[in-house]
């Protein structure tokens, strides 16, 4: 056990194998059964991007005081990253810009325009969710647009016609449309051949970004080998699996988990065993900002780290994830 460590509790996994949670002054990081290691963590809060070990210590940290809503670490090392509302950079461990991308109005559109979702390509490129522009892009190494299409959005708005947004194995993309409060899967073409409408499970609508607020505008969702999809619902206070024709087969609700209160949920990652990482964004210190639940709902795992990040970690990525994980 490392110096200023304490053993917090124990829980129980699996088979009855046992798990030990030890905590830091600046998080908290899992032993699991499988004595693999902890998670170490790309994430972007208080005016920086930076990436903690297993034990909460800051091993790179890039000043941007940028708002961001998506991250990668690159298999190159590099971290593509938000830089302004409008401009996407990829950044070295050096901290040199290796490349960079940003938004232009349209034709025929001269609002405002920001970047909330970004994923880099197996064929190199780099996909783009515009909104205001209402557009996917994929961009080339030399930054030029190489395909476009159109969004479908119900209320436009750029600051919410998008958040996470995936490409999907058939070349389209599932699009989370915060604003319209609906996921929507798109073709290639950019037909919409699948919707999703949130709603608010039985709770009033309230205003606000912490636990009291309540609504339907949607962060994240993913595709799952199953078919199903998993929702990290934004203000909606929960985490949703869905399968084709919309029925919630899966779900964990606002004050479901012992100790637990989520706020704005955003993202979700998938792991091979079944388990899911939860994003908790603005619950407040006291709550986890990412935490680790397994299907029968045990937490595993969680991070509470409001020194290196604080109440506005929306987006962040386990960087020593299993083979099979998706995000």
């Amino acid at each position: 056990m490392q110096p200023n460590m304490k053993r917090r509790n124990f829980i129980k996994t699996g088979a009855g194998a046992i798990a030990g949670i030890y905590s830091t002054h600046s998080g908290t990081s899992l032993k699991a059964a499988d004595d693999r290691k902890p998670y170490r963590i790309l994430g972007a809060d208080k005016g920086s991007v930076a990436i903690i070990d297993e034990s909460g210590k800051v091993e790179w940290k890039y000043a941007n005081k940028a708002e961001a809503h998506d991250l990668h670490l690159l298999k190159n090392g590099n971290i593509l990253l938000p830089v302004s509302r409008t401009k996407i950079v990829e950044v070295s461990p050096d901290k040199t810009i290796a490349w960079s991308y940003e938004a232009k109005h349209k034709p025929g559109y001269q609002g405002g325009i920001e970047i909330h979702a970004f994923q880099p390509l197996p064929d190199g490129r780099v996909m783009v969710a515009e909104s205001g522009n209402k557009r996917i892009v994929e961009v080339d190494r030399d930054g030029k647009v190489a395909f476009e299409m159109e969004l479908t959005v119900d209320r436009p708005h750029p600051h919410r016609d998008t958040r996470l947004v995936r490409r999907m194995e058939h070349g389209g993309y599932l699009v989370c449309h915060e604003g319209d409060g609906k996921i929507r899967e798109y073709d290639r073409s950019g037909k919409v051949i699948w919707t999703y409408e949130m709603e608010l499970g039985g709770r009033p609508r309230s205003e606000g970004h912490g636990p009291e607020g309540h609504g339907m505008e949607v962060y994240s969702a993913i595709r799952l080998k199953n078919g199903n999809t998993l929702i990290g619902g934004g203000n909606n206070n929960r985490v949703l699996e869905v399968d084709k024709s919309g029925k919630i087969v899966w779900q964990i609700d606002q004050k479901e988990l012992k100790g637990i209160v989520l706020a704005w949920v955003t993202t979700v990652t998938a792991l091979p065993n079944g388990n899911v990482i939860v994003g908790n964004c603005h619950a407040g210190p006291g709550q986890p900002q990412l935490f680790e639940v397994t299907r029968e709902k045990q937490v595993v795992w969680k991070m509470e780290n409001f020194e290196t990040f604080g109440n506005g970690l929306a987006s962040s990525q386990i960087l020593n994830l299993p083979d099979g994980s998706i995000r």
